[in-house]
């Protein structure tokens, strides 16, 4: 059962199923006026269906060995910590390149120039949100 992509399809059918018996707390509503538990209940359909594929998927495909990098998963949560610390203390945009930064080193290879573009794209849709939909993002 140690199976990469078996235990991958398994945790996204679990946290879909978290959030959507979730959902169906709040009222659902219809497409022409949806409730508030509407969009969490598709995004959580739309999950569950992507890990039943994956599950289905790994029952048939050969076998990929599970393995854990401790490393990698600290530096990923290190990452996600320092972006809200920095984003509260100082600004989000540093936060952003942080995060971007920070998380980068957990990968195969490490390219500053991808990092960098990479940092221009989501700042320039947290700007995008803040502009455009009147969100509240401590961007400067």
């Amino acid at each position: 059962m140690n199976s990469q992509n078996l235990l991958r399809g398994l945790f996204l059918v679990a946290i879909s199923l978290f959030f959507g018996l979730q959902a169906l707390r709040y009222p659902i509503g219809g497409f022409g006026r949806a409730g508030p538990g509407m969009f969490p209940l598709l995004v959580s359909s739309l999950l569950l269906l992507l890990g039943a594929v994956t599950v289905v998927r790994a029952l048939v495909a050969e076998r990929i060995p599970l393995h854990f990098n401790a490393r990698n998963i600290a530096l990923v949560l290190a990452s996600l910590c320092g972006f809200a610390l920095i984003s509260e203390h100082l600004n989000m945009i540093a936060g952003i390149v942080f995060m971007v930064f920070c998380s980068s080193l957990a990968g195969t290879s490490y390219s500053t120039a991808r990092s960098a573009k990479i940092s221009v794209g989501l700042i320039l849709i947290a700007i995008a949100f803040q502009k455009l939909l009147g969100l509240q993002l401590p961007l400067w």
